[in-house]
């Protein structure tokens, strides 16, 4: 376990935290202690893959787990802010149902041997996505340009959302379709080469046949070598 990994699993586990603190209102200045740790959780993010590219610790357990704690830390705040009514349930539902169905074609994808790569809409959601979260905890009991500010961020979001949502599935099924087909022709590959070899076995067969009654008969029609010398 290296230093850019354990970062990761730091901020998955601190996901719960948040959410504990965002709906824990009684705490004095709450606000700010939500927005604290929500932005200390976002930011090991940047952390994270910063340590691991210049440590040269880039591995394929930090590419699987670092999605997931963004996923994680986003989807929990986004429905405690649900739950406490700072943030509509159709959004949050759409925001959070990109990320399972991004993650099940990914899964799908790796199990059909490519992968997706990480779309660039996607990288910039998830900062608007924190600006968003960070507005939405501000404006409770604010309103005012904060909560308006928060609420465009929000669907923002969303519209990236849906946006990067069909460029996954665009490349998702652009490869799965190539992999279908590269699938079929190899398929085809194979019959035609069963094909040819049961024709060629089929052929030495009946090449057989015509062979040994020529054999047999070649062996009755000569005189046996003592006759011959009997003769002589």
């Amino acid at each position: 376990m290296n230093l850019p990994n354990a970062i990761t699993l730091a901020r998955i586990f601190l996901a719960p935290l948040v959410v504990a603190v965002l709906l824990t209102t009684q705490i004095k200045n709450w606000e700010f202690w939500g927005v604290g740790l929500f932005l200390a959780a976002a930011l090991t993010d940047i952390l994270d893959g910063y340590l691991a590219r210049r440590r040269g610790q880039v591995t394929t357990l930090g590419r699987l787990l670092d999605p997931i704690a963004d996923k994680l830390l986003i989807s929990s705040a986004l429905i405690a802010l649900v739950q406490l009514g700072l943030a509509p349930a159709w959004m949050v539902v759409i925001i959070v149902g990109r990320e399972f169905a991004v993650s099940g074609l990914r899964s799908i994808a790796a199990s059909e041997g490519f992968t997706i790569h990480a779309s660039p809409l996607g990288k910039g959601k998830m900062a608007v996505q924190v600006a968003a979260v960070v507005g939405l905890i501000l404006a409770r009991g604010r309103g005012g340009w904060i909560l308006e500010t928060a609420n465009a961020l929000l669907w923002v979001v969303v519209f990236f959302a849906l946006l990067s949502m069909t460029q996954y599935f665009r490349e998702f099924w652009s490869k799965i379709d190539s992999s279908i087909k590269y699938r079929e022709r190899r398929r085809i590959r194979i019959l035609e080469r069963r094909r040819l070899i049961m024709a060629e076995l089929r052929e030495l067969r009946r090449l057989h046949k015509i062979q040994s009654p020529r054999r047999s008969r070649r062996g009755s029609t000569a005189p046996p070598v003592g006759s011959v010398q009997d003769s002589g």
